[in-house]
């Protein structure tokens, strides 16, 4: 299973972080492959936390043949079309797209180096991904760590939370 994570929140040229992430997955299945699942969309704060707006974030299983070096780049230049610039670390952002997870793949491994870090390395401590995953990938088990989704929803800090909001991304 690979697993994308998808957040905004400021809005960019196609208007409110919802419809950016929506219309981010729609430029990801036309160039990446088919989208296999997609969560709610979720409410959460800023992590760390600051000042600026609450994000709007989601996750999605997709099926693709690119590499994950090759996916991570796709990635990067879906956020750029979108008017992400990076800029500083965790500032607003119109989008933010993740590679969370390819297949069981950990990279790097054991003594390799690498710019390429899967699983994604802080996701198992991050609400904003767990939640939405349990919707798509219930039993998901993180390859690093040998748990599974729901455990590490229990060993979440209590200021770790994330609030499904109504309405499907699509």
């Amino acid at each position: 299973m690979i697993i994308i994570g998808l957040g905004a929140n400021r809005p960019g040229g196609l208007g409110p972080p919802r419809e950016t992430i929506a219309a981010s997955l729609d430029v990801l299945a036309r160039e990446a492959g088919d989208i296999v699942a997609r969560s709610h969309f979720y409410r959460s704060v800023p992590v760390p936390a600051s000042d600026q707006p609450w994000f709007i974030n989601a996750v999605a299983s997709i099926k693709t043949s690119l590499s994950p070096e090759e996916l991570l780049a796709l990635l990067h230049r879906i956020e750029a079309r979108f008017g992400r610039e990076r800029r500083i670390r965790n500032e607003a952002r119109v989008l933010d797209l993740d590679l969370i997870a390819y297949d069981e793949r950990i990279e790097p491994k054991a003594g390799e180096g690498g710019t390429l870090t899967l699983p994604h390395p802080r996701m198992h401590e991050r609400a904003f991904v767990l939640l939405p995953l349990t919707e798509i990938a219930p039993g998901w088990v993180h390859p690093r760590l040998g748990l599974t989704v729901e455990r590490l929803i229990e060993r979440l800090p209590p200021d770790q939370t994330a609030e499904q909001l109504d309405s499907r991304s699509n």
